[in-house]
């Protein structure tokens, strides 16, 4: 299976998502994923057999729990993938990069050059 037909998946973009923060037991990928797409147990554990067999995710059992862990190798490989159509979106994330850039020095040079003594600092 291909890492895009892996990712196009919104349920495996999500556990991917979860285990991003750190390695978490099935059981707790399962309850969180139950409750935001309302699917069942064996469909979580589905979903995590694919993560683990395409790589994207490992899993380690400690005393009764099954850890799942992400694995960024196939996410890296995903991304050189896109590589070739980065030129499509970069320059205006440059861009984008360039105007929030201006807009914080617009708020400083404002807030530096405001005489007015804060709206606390003034007497009642």
């Amino acid at each position: 299976m291909h890492a895009l037909d892996i990712l196009g998946d919104p349920v495996r973009r999500r556990i991917l998502e979860l285990l991003a923060d750190g390695e978490l037991a099935a059981g707790d990928v399962g309850r969180i994923v139950q409750a935001e797409f309302g699917i069942s147990q064996p469909g979580v554990s589905q979903h995590l057999r694919v993560l683990r067999e395409s790589g994207f995710a490992t899993v380690r059992a400690e005393g009764t729990r099954r850890l799942y862990a992400l694995d960024p190798e196939p996410l890296a490989e995903a991304a050189q993938w896109f590589t070739p159509f980065e030129r499509f979106w970069a320059p205006r994330l440059d861009a984008l990069g360039t105007e929030l850039a201006r807009g914080r020095r617009q708020r400083r040079l404002a807030a530096s050059a405001d005489p007015a003594p804060h709206p606390s600092e003034q007497e009642h």
